[in-house]
Order: structure tokens, then C-alpha cells, then sequence
């Protein structure tokens, strides 16, 4: 009798097999023959779920980032209900700052990405920026209902800010990757942006 295939959980054992192998040996090692190796399956295998090394980077991104929301929904289910914007925004810059090896990989993995893409042009036609443009759409609509509850000053435009924070992260992650930053001090300046918003607020009031 033939054996059944969990398709999603060998798909699911490729996709981390690659993580592994980016996390461990770079980006430069991880050819589909060296990840089929590490995930423990066949090379056909590994071509049969991913047309190539650029899609399954791409599925690789979506399971990174899917863990990453999970993990920020549970630091989130950890505060007191219901939690404040301020707490929002913190939980999310301790979550996007590489500072466990959880995110650390996440961001590894996402920085690879965009090198590769400014040289390979099949790379760069994934829509990797989804990610972060959804991030951005989700983080833009907590800022409105914040403005609207009168957390943030009325004068705050959700869209931008939302942009900023997202890019502020991104660059203290990297900083905090080569060693530029240690984690305490990437979220310090990252929860100093996060306190001029509700500063704003507080001298609009006092005026």
C-alpha cells in the first residue's frame, strides 16, 4: 500500500529546512540540493512543491511572518485587557527588533531577500513587500482608532507614522544584527519615537 503524503507538513519541513540552512550557513549555501539535504527529503521533492529557489524564499517569508504575528498576538494576550495603544506599538517593536533567536532568523531571512533581489531579477519578482505593507495597513488602522479615541493627538497622521515605525525597525534591526545596537539599546530609541507621539498629545492638551 502506497504511504500518504501530508503535503502541507513536508512542504511545511522544506520551508524549515531552509530556514535552518540561511540561519546557519547563508544565504550563499542554501541551493535547493543543500536544503533537500537539510530537511531530509529529495532534491524531486523540494522541486516538486517549489518551482524554484525564489518561491520557496517567498513561502519560507510567509511562514516567518505568520509566526512572527502569532508571537506578537500572544504578547499582546499578556497585558491587561484592554491594553492601551502605547502597549500596541511596544509590543510590536519588542517583537519586530531581532532580539531572540526567533526574530533574529526572521529578519536574517527578510535581509537576504531584498540583497538578493537588487541583483536577481527572478527573486525580485516576488511579492515579498506584501509583508510589510500589510504590517504597515494594520498598524496605520490602530493609529486611527487611537487618534479617534483621543490617545494620540488629533494632528497625527496615522499613515506616515505607521510607515516610520515600520522603517525604524527594519533599520535598527539590521544595526542590532551587525552589532551596532544591543537589543536594550534598538528599543530604547525605538520606544523613544513610540513616547514623542503620546508627548504631542499631553502638550496639545496642556496648551
Amino acid at each position: 500500500m502506497p504511504k500518504i503524503v501530508d503535503h502541507d507538513k513536508r512542504r511545511e519541513q522544506i520551508i524549515e529546512g531552509l530556514i535552518r540552512l540561511i540561519a546557519s550557513q547563508g544565504m550563499h549555501q542554501a541551493s535547493l540540493r543543500a536544503v533537500a539535504q537539510e530537511a531530509g527529503v529529495s532534491l524531486r521533492s523540494v522541486q516538486y512543491y517549489f518551482d524554484d529557489k525564489a518561491a520557496l524564499m517567498q513561502a519560507a517569508l510567509h511562514h516567518l511572518e505568520k509566526a512572527s504575528h502569532d508571537r506578537w498576538d500572544e504578547r499582546l494576550a499578556a497585558l491587561a485587557t484592554p491594553y492601551c495603544l502605547r502597549d500596541y506599538l511596544l509590543t510590536f517593536i519588542r517583537e519586530a527588533l531581532p532580539s531572540d533567536p526567533e526574530s533574529r532568523i526572521f529578519h536574517l531571512v527578510w535581509t537576504s531577500f531584498v540583497i538578493l533581489a537588487q541583483t536577481d531579477t527572478t527573486i525580485a519578482k516576488q511579492p515579498f513587500l506584501d509583508g510589510p505593507k500589510r504590517l504597515m495597513q494594520q498598524i496605520e488602522q490602530r493609529l486611527t482608532q487611537g487618534r479617534e479615541n483621543e490617545e494620540i493627538s488629533t494632528s497625527i497622521n496615522p499613515a506616515f507614522e505607521a510607515k516610520r515605525l515600520v522603517a525604524l525597525c527594519h533599520g535598527l534591526g539590521t544595526s542590532l544584527l551587525v552589532g551596532l545596537f544591543d537589543a536594550d539599546g534598538a528599543v530604547a530609541l525605538a520606544t523613544r519615537h513610540i513616547d514623542e507621539l503620546f508627548q504631542r498629545q499631553s502638550t496639545e492638551k496642556g496648551s
